[in-house]
């Protein structure tokens, strides 16, 4: 009891400290553009990641997530401000993600659907293999020919192919490994057994033409690798990809690039009516734009068909 009384006590101060920072703050912010006013937490606080280990919350990597998903300069000034008055030690990056989300989709909602890119990945499952047509899809956007979900004949086994891609100077063959959450990181096991299968099928061909032997493989997963995955994955020579890996041209990078956004990200149908769309083939948002006569198995309302591709629409855009 002691113990709680003493933590109920700490977090009491640290929000305390965090309304003082916000007054001043926001009592400057009528002197400054807030698009160049940095909001700057002077006490160190300590988030819990989805694995468990902990890091000091960087205001900068909020504010470029903002940025990126295309807040205003202003609405992210505001966000920031609300984020800072609820943290203290300990609290969890998902809080915090609810919390900036929930005040972006309410003042923009294509926005927070480019905000909630990652957890719309999280939601392609149960199984992998819409994860894979999206990574197919997305690197169709690169001008490669792609497949999803072949076999192919190794020296010494058959083996099945998440995504094969090539175009005129290049191929390559890539495992897809898909997380529904996102604690969980592809590992050391992985990455070895990634390239036993590289090594087996050095002789294979995706297509019939001269440029398609397999000359990479590609491990990619959308959540994270561990740091032993990566250095082994660098030594042998396998083409690792994930959320924020590399760090330049990651998972996230050529998502936003390519503007190819999963159906998951929209904010105005629900759970069931995403799957429908996904089990009928429409796996990016811009499918519903190409095939709007499917939308009538969602059985949408008008006033929700309009607010549908309306944001649908604005998410393209992008």
């Amino acid at each position: 009891m002691r113990w709680r009384w003493y933590s109920y006590i700490s977090k009491r101060a640290q929000a305390t400290t965090a309304n003082l920072r916000l007054n001043y703050v926001l009592s400057e912010a009528k002197f400054l553009d807030v698009s160049k006013t940095p909001l700057i937490t002077t006490m160190p606080i300590t988030i819990t990641k989805a694995d468990g280990t902990q890091e000091f919350f960087k205001v900068e990597k909020l504010r470029r997530s903002l940025r990126r998903a295309g807040a205003d300069a202003g609405e992210i000034h505001e966000i920031l401000a609300d984020v800072e008055k609820t943290l203290f030690d300990g609290i969890k990056t998902q809080e915090i993600y609810r919390h900036a989300f929930a005040l972006l989709r309410n003042s923009q909602p294509p926005a927070a659907a480019r905000y909630s890119l990652r957890r719309a990945l999280f939601n392609l499952g149960p199984t992998g293999f819409p994860f894979e047509v999206f990574l197919g899809r997305l690197f169709a956007e690169d001008g490669y020919q792609t497949k999803t979900g072949i076999i192919l004949q190794g020296k010494c086994a058959d083996h099945e192919i998440d995504v094969a891609a090539y175009k005129e100077n290049h191929s390559f063959i890539a495992e897809a490994k898909f997380h529904s959450r996102p604690g969980v990181k592809s590992d050391l096991q992985v990455a070895m057994y990634s390239y036993a299968r590289l090594l087996d099928l050095k002789e294979a061909k995706i297509c019939n033409d001269d440029i398609c032997g397999i000359s990479e493989f590609w491990l990619i997963t959308n959540t994270k690798f561990t740091s032993t995955a990566q250095k082994y994955g660098t030594c042998v020579g396998l083409n690792m990809l994930s959320w924020d890996y590399p760090k330049n041209n990651n998972l996230h990078d050529r998502i936003q690039r390519a503007g190819v956004y999963p159906v998951t990200v929209l904010q105005s149908i629900n759970s069931s009516q995403k799957e429908t769309l996904i089990a009928r083939g429409m796996i990016l948002c811009r499918d519903i734009v190409d095939n709007q006569h499917s939308l009538r198995h969602l059985h949408l309302s008008k006033k929700k068909h309009e607010a549908l591709m309306a944001e649908v629409k604005e998410i393209c855009k992008a």
